[in-house]
């Protein structure tokens, strides 16, 4: 049922990029494309040429150890699920890459309505200049007793997850995918039924095209269901 329950939950990723995708295969085909050619205008709407905008993306928060324990989060919106029980995504060059070259291990949580200022903070600050800012932000840790990385107390929603593929890019960023072994949480954001309740959640995503982040908005619909008009 947990893997159910994260399938479901984990809705921003039905809007990311392809992020399992072989790097291998996206920089050949890129090469094969060979010399630019000229972009031409779609009619009746404003062109922008060669930017790029996926949106909304997740808030997602990765919590690693390093080499003497310390804990590090940082948030991160190049992301999301890429198979039944597995998340992936793109780091440039922080200190959470180097724990995640080390440890093999990190845990994923979701910034929400209710810690937005201390989520924010840990992808402003990185903990190669501030070592303690978990701390400093007031937010504590538990040991993961499945994965060697920590488990941020004040995110009532976390996955434990195992480094399964690590592809740097050359300049210390990497594409990572990651196992789930198990997901937690906590008793406030599960509805009657014992399942995560996202309206109790209240997790946030980020918007690019305004730099912002906006809470999950109302249901409009129902997966697998609302298209079913079209069948009859």
């Amino acid at each position: 049922m947990k893997k159910k329950v994260f399938a479901a939950f984990i809705f921003c990723a039905l809007t990311m990029f392809a992020a399992c995708s072989d790097k291998a295969e996206q920089k050949t085909a890129t090469a094969e494309e060979g010399q630019a050619t000229e972009v031409k205008d779609v009619e009746g709407r404003k062109n922008f040429g060669k930017k790029t905008l996926i949106t909304p993306q997740p808030a997602i928060m990765i919590a690693t150890y390093d080499a003497d324990e310390t804990p590090d989060v940082m948030m991160a919106a190049w992301g999301g699920q890429c198979g039944m029980n597995q998340i992936s995504f793109e780091l440039s060059a922080h200190k959470t890459t180097e724990n995640l070259r080390l440890k093999k291990a990190f845990t994923v949580s979701f910034a929400s309505k209710d810690n937005i200022a201390q989520s924010d903070y840990f992808g402003i600050v990185s903990a190669n200049d501030v070592p303690d800012k978990v701390k400093r932000a007031g937010f504590t840790v538990t040991k993961s007793p499945n994965v060697d990385a920590p488990i941020v107390n004040e995110y009532p929603l976390t996955l434990e997850c195992k480094v399964v593929k690590m592809e740097d890019d050359g300049n210390g960023g990497a594409h990572v995918v990651g196992e789930i072994v198990n997901m937690s949480a906590a008793e406030s954001v599960l509805n009657e039924k014992g399942e995560v309740d996202t309206d109790k959640l209240l997790p946030v995503v980020f918007d690019a095209t305004t730099n912002s982040y906006r809470l999950l908005g109302e249901k409009v619909g129902t997966a697998w269901g609302s298209g079913k008009i079209f069948q009859k």
